[in-house]
């Protein structure tokens, strides 16, 4: 059996509230938060006992999830956000938005700050990075014609 679809990706913050108020300046809709503990979510992640509050993100279409989880027990133990764009790992979330200038003015009200500028891509796209609460990697993209 292959994958049917991408549930969702997550992300690991430190300040809630605020990466909740980004993501929904971004466009996405807060379809719930929860306190996920106990030894039974330790047993998925292997951390043991844990307390981790979360909040689920959906993309205005409905097919994009992003969980963003604030661990309260165990500490966090590592911070991989100023790790350059050809660093190992995951790295970003890349979102198609209508508009990348008007979507920049409205995430810099948030605290986004364009990591490098703003390019074209021959005639098809608009692309940029940008760093939002607590120095997530985000990238943008704006189909053209």
């Amino acid at each position: 059996m292959t994958v049917q679809r991408m549930a969702n990706v997550g992300v690991v913050v430190d300040d809630l509230p605020a990466t909740i108020a980004f993501f929904r300046a971004l466009g996405l809709e807060l379809q719930g938060r929860a306190m996920v503990e106990g030894e039974w979510a330790g047993r998925v992640t292997g951390l043991g006992d844990q307390r981790v509050e979360i909040a689920m993100m959906r993309t205005p279409d409905g097919h994009g999830r992003l969980e963003l989880s604030r661990f309260l027990s165990p500490p966090v133990v590592a911070d991989h956000r100023s790790a350059p764009v050809n660093a190992l790992g995951y790295l970003r979330v890349m979102f198609a938005v209508d508009d990348i200038d008007e979507t920049l003015a409205r995430l810099r009200e948030h605290g986004a700050e364009l990591v490098g500028e703003v390019v074209q891509y021959e005639d098809s796209m608009r692309l940029c990075y940008i760093r939002g609460p607590g120095g997530l990697l985000i990238a943008l993209a704006e189909e053209l014609g």
